[in-house]
């Protein structure tokens, strides 16, 4: 049996599971889809990464990663989950698991198994990976490419939340996440090799995250907001060199219901936060000269604009730009991404209930520390076909 295979049995173990559950008079739902993206790219990006555009993973100089054009068939973005709820003394107890088949990290480039969301809920407390506070998914607009919009925080985290308000027509909450800082060695690379090898991560406290939204029939407006601790330090004791800065940010969005569809609107700055966006950047660089180097949480802007339009009740356009942008550290190297754009326009159709086609256009462009510049055309065409085991339970 292979990897991927005793992946699968393990999901469907789970699913048996929370069958018992639902013989209790539980809701219970198993849900999903299956996805076939064929991508015709007419430039190149890092071949780990080709099953999306993320401006990051452009090339630092034409004909890094090959010579223009590949085409590319994927299913990484089918995915699987079940939702569960109960009542439980007067409140109700929910529980989310959901994947998809999109790798990273470890697995980047690989068609597995990747954990979106598990968590559980009971009245104003959630603990589990869900989307952090710090993020508003409801302005990811209506694209088929994957990864989406550079410009906009996005992000699933594990953390501990606590709802303080939330009466239908606003809420506010408040949630510790989990650090993980993504500290660039820059330059010290090579001026001090040994520091580099033996350096770590020092993530002593949990990140600190607060949401409030307004939502109406007209739509929704957002504020959010972190602070959270950076650093690293030496493996060895005395453990320095060592350095810790704080970072913050601060997100603003909104979605704005029209006559035939939805405005979304977004910014986001701060310092510290790139490894909360959607891509590109980091949170923390070296400064200084030769002789005076210290560490750097790095400012960033990014924002985003997209329209959802409805030609009827089948036939969609989602179009939009985005754009996030750092102020590189004085000792990062010359190909640090700097600013990355991404922009795209679709044609969807739905022409049945539970069954998707369309295509995609996209573009985007790569901009490193010392101003070069890289650019890349795809067009994206998928089907998709979904399920819900309360289609068959009615």
């Amino acid at each position: 049996m292979t990897s991927l295979s005793r992946k699968a049995l393990g999901i469907s173990l789970i699913a048996m599971g929370f069958s018992s559950i639902a013989m209790a008079e539980a809701k219970f739902e198993i849900y999903g889809f299956a996805q076939l993206d064929y991508i015709q790219d007419f430039n190149r990006v890092d071949p780990t990464w080709q099953d999306t555009l993320r401006p990051s993973k452009l090339p630092t100089s034409p004909g890094d990663f090959g010579s223009d054009g590949q085409a590319i068939l994927s299913v990484k973005q089918s995915r699987f989950g079940v939702n569960a709820s109960t009542p439980v003394s007067g409140d109700t107890l929910s529980t989310k698991f959901e994947f998809d088949f999109f790798g990273v990290g470890d697995d980047a480039g690989q068609t597995t198994i990747r954990l979106r969301h598990a968590y559980g809920q009971w009245g104003d407390w959630l603990a589990g990976q869900t989307n952090s506070l710090f993020m508003d998914g409801d302005i990811f607009p209506n694209v088929i490419d994957y990864w989406g919009p550079i410009g906009m925080a996005f992000y699933r985290n594990p953390q501990i939340r606590w709802t303080a308000m939330h009466d239908g027509h606003q809420s506010f909450a408040i949630a510790i996440e989990r650090p993980g800082d993504d500290v660039d060695p820059g330059q010290l690379r090579t001026i001090d090799p040994d520091v580099v090898a033996n350096a770590q991560k020092d993530e002593k406290y949990p990140d600190l995250t607060a949401q409030w939204k307004m939502m109406g029939d007209w739509g929704h407006f957002q504020i959010a907001g972190i602070v959270r601790q950076i650093g690293f330090e030496t493996k060895t004791a005395p453990h320095e060199p060592s350095d810790r800065e704080t970072g913050w940010g601060a997100d603003i969005t909104g979605s704005f219901k029209m006559a035939t569809g939805k405005l979304m609107l977004g910014v986001v700055t701060g310092e510290g936060i790139a490894s909360y966006m959607n891509d590109g950047g980091s949170d923390m660089g070296p400064e200084g000269t030769l002789g005076d180097i210290s560490a750097k949480v790095i400012p960033l802007t990014g924002f985003l604009v997209y329209y959802d339009h409805n030609w009827n009740d089948k036939l969609t356009t989602t179009l939009g730009y985005s754009q996030s942008e750092v102020q590189n550290s004085s000792l990062q190297t010359d190909d640090a991404f700097k600013r990355g754009q991404y922009a795209s326009i679709n044609l969807l159709s739905t022409p049945v209930k539970n069954f998707m086609y369309g295509a995609e256009y996209l573009w985007g462009s790569r901009m490193s520390k010392d101003d070069s510049t890289t650019h890349d055309q795809r067009i994206q065409i998928s089907m998709k076909y979904s399920f819900s085991s309360l289609d068959f339970f009615k």
